[in-house]
């Protein structure tokens, strides 16, 4: 009778070639880690291994953490993972509320060339937003208030890109993302389309409106428990791609909300703020493909991609 065993077996590295000492003391412990590290054989996973190594360490080192603080640190990751799901990136969530994920963005997408700036990705991105035309919705009816939007993509010298591709998405008028429905059946709310031969891009959508991150979580409870809001500013997301450009991360927010400033993953930069014209015409709204109604609200904005060869020089 065979017996399976998971995670026992030997996997094969040898020992490593020098002596390491007793773990008799905090630094012999740090020393042996670093001494181990410098096995890896690429050099870049090398550099940032002993760069944690060496600030994990410190933190625990200088703050004197405690046994009960560092089970309570694992079992509130080891939450953080249970729940995570395919449609719900809680780990993610906490990079973003640690200001990690804007500090990777901060420093691999410095505002230069003339380029739309970047932000975040946020923990709501799918693959399945559905392709659209021109004009297009990316909501179902009755998720809120119309909105259209449009502009042009071009390059950072004012030439039209052509056949770019457009990905949005965003909440409904409750604050809530498709995915945060158990009963969700297909995407909504979220859509891609291309520019035409003018670099032109159009479609219909919802205003979007500020929203609280999920607080039925850890991260919700982090937030709590030192005394952070979980609100963000109302967005709408934007991913626009074309090749032998800079591929470009960002969100437009419409000027006047209240947490603005206070974003609770830090994701707002001042050039993404955007004025909404208000139109109330009901053969403009027929025109632009609203099915009732004589009101909505405009977006108008062009979106500048960067040249791949131009965003590898130094900013």
């Amino acid at each position: 009778m065979s017996h399976e065993v998971h995670g026992a077996l030997y996997n094969g590295v040898p020992k490593p070639p020098f002596e390491l000492s007793y773990p008799d003391n905090p630094d012999a412990i740090t020393d042996n880690l670093m001494k181990l590290a410098d096995l890896a054989p690429d050099v870049r996973d090398k550099f940032l291994l002993k760069n944690l190594i060496t600030h994990l360490h410190a933190f625990v080192k200088e703050t004197s953490l405690s046994s009960d603080e560092w089970l309570k640190a694992i079992k509130f990751l080891t939450s953080v993972g249970h729940t995570t799901t395919n449609i719900r990136q809680e780990f993610m969530l906490l990079s973003d509320v640690m200001g990690v994920s804007a500090l990777v963005d901060a420093i691999n997408f410095p505002p230069g060339h003339g380029g739309t700036e970047s932000t975040i990705l946020g923990p709501f991105h799918t693959d399945d937003a559905p392709d659209i035309e021109q004009g297009q919705s990316i909501a179902s009816e009755g998720k809120g208030e119309y909105m259209y939007i449009e502009g042009r993509v071009l390059s950072s010298d004012g030439t039209p890109i052509s056949n770019a591709t457009i990905e949005s998405w965003e909440t409904d008028s409750n604050g809530y993302y498709d995915t945060q429905y158990v009963n969700r059946e297909k995407a909504d709310l979220r859509g891609r389309l291309r520019t035409d031969k003018d670099g032109h891009f159009g479609f219909r959508a919802i205003v979007p409106v500020a929203y609280p991150i999920p607080g039925d979580g850890p991260v919700g409870q982090l937030l709590l428990a030192v005394g952070r809001h979980n609100m963000r500013p109302n967005h709408i997301h934007l991913i626009v791609e074309a090749p032998g450009f800079r591929k470009l991360i960002t969100m437009f927010y419409p000027e006047g909300d209240t947490w603005l400033e206070s974003d609770a993953v830090f994701a707002v930069k001042k050039s993404l703020v955007v004025k909404l014209q208000e139109v109330n015409d009901e053969a403009e709204a027929r025109k632009r493909g609203f099915p009732k109604g004589s009101s909505f609200k405009l977006l108008q904005r062009d979106v500048i991609l960067v040249p791949e060869k131009q965003a590898d020089l130094k900013q």
